[in-house]
């Protein structure tokens, strides 16, 4: 089930982002498992969030205008259609949608691509705490 997120989800949303860190080996972790809990818990102050709350894990959505700041799904709920549930969640109520993703992250860009999503910007990294190259990703509602 596709819902808006409660504070109380801020732990889960910690651990799948966590979790994801941890499980992708070009990620380097530049922070501990409390910053990431309490950047989720940020997150869950002054975003609007949605999760995808389901028996196998929960994934999560941050909006912050048009600008998608984190999707993060549980490894078991990945290429299951929760991420495109999550963005159809949100997508009906904007015009436009930003992303910025890492180079690195084959998944991610190809997913975002077939959501209708398009690569407007690719940088060298060093705008991002990571410094990691990274893409700035757009997505316009059709006419």
């Amino acid at each position: 089930m596709i819902r808006p997120a409660q504070q109380t989800d801020a732990p889960a949303m910690a651990e799948v982002l966590s979790n994801w860190i941890d499980d992708t080996p070009w990620m380097p972790r530049i922070h501990t498992r409390a910053d990431d809990f309490g950047f989720c818990n940020g997150l869950l102050l002054r975003m609007q969030v949605w999760v995808a709350d389901t028996a196998d894990g929960l994934g999560f959505l941050a909006l912050d205008g048009d600008s998608i700041d984190a999707l993060y799904l549980a490894p078991a709920i990945r290429r299951s259609g929760w991420g495109s549930a999550l963005l159809h969640a949100v997508k009906p109520r904007q015009s436009k949608l930003t992303l910025w993703t890492f180079q690195a992250n084959h998944a991610a860009i190809a997913f975002y691509q077939t959501q209708g999503f398009q690569i407007a910007e690719v940088t060298d990294g060093q705008g991002n705490a990571e410094k990691l190259p990274d893409c700035f990703m757009t997505w316009e509602k059709a006419a």
